[in-house]
This record gives C-alpha cells, sequence and structure tokens, in this order.
C-alpha cells in the first residue's frame, strides 16, 4: 500500500471522464502505445495522451469509448507526441493495462469524487 494521503491532496487530483474521438498507432513509441484524442466537454475541450493499451485494444476499437484521467498533470514530451494527460487504467495478470471507464454513460468533463 502506498504512503497514506489527505483527503485535500485526494482532491488536488483531478480525474474526469472523457470520450475517445479518435486513436492512432504510435509506432515510433519505445514501448507499444496508441495515441488518443479525447473529448473533455466544454471546460476543458480536447486533450491528447499515449496510452500503452496495445495488448488489449486496437485504434479501431477506442473512439466512443468513455475512459478516466488524470488531467492536471502538466504536459509530458512522449516521443514526437505531446500529451496531456494521463488514461488510467489497471495491470490484468500479465502486466498489460485494461481502462478504467465508468460502467454507465456520463457526459465528458464529468469529476470522479
Amino acid at each position: 500500500m502506498a504512503d497514506q494521503i489527505t483527503f485535500d491532496d485526494f482532491l488536488a487530483v483531478d480525474i474526469r471522464v472523457g470520450r475517445i474521438l479518435r486513436a492512432e498507432p504510435y509506432p515510433e513509441a519505445r514501448k507499444p502505445a496508441i495515441k488518443l484524442w479525447i473529448d473533455f466537454g466544454p471546460e476543458l475541450g480536447e486533450k491528447r495522451s499515449s496510452a500503452q493499451i496495445t495488448a488489449h485494444y486496437t485504434p479501431d476499437d477506442l473512439p466512443g469509448r468513455n475512459v478516466l484521467a488524470v488531467v492536471n498533470f502538466p504536459p509530458r514530451q512522449i516521443g514526437k507526441f505531446m500529451s496531456e494527460v494521463l488514461v488510467l487504467g489497471l495491470a490484468d495478470a500479465n502486466g498489460d493495462v485494461v481502462l478504467v471507464a465508468p460502467d454507465q454513460d456520463i457526459a465528458p468533463g464529468g469529476r470522479l469524487h
């Protein structure tokens, strides 16, 4: 288990639901990845992310899918691609990432409580 944090620490992490608009292979990445363009609603707009999710997903599988992401990390350069949000996932038994998403349709931009 990680170190305990305060509730204020939790509130500082802004996790929102977004809807994937577009996805493309990212063969230039050091580890296999997919480039994502995600709609986070009118407040945040469209953001980009690079995600190492190729074991379970192809770019064709992803448009229209809701995902959860941390939206208040600073942008990070991943090769030639600027990643603006961190898409969240869990490791399966093989260590491959499975995306985290709400089990009901939530409007883009909804914040995790």
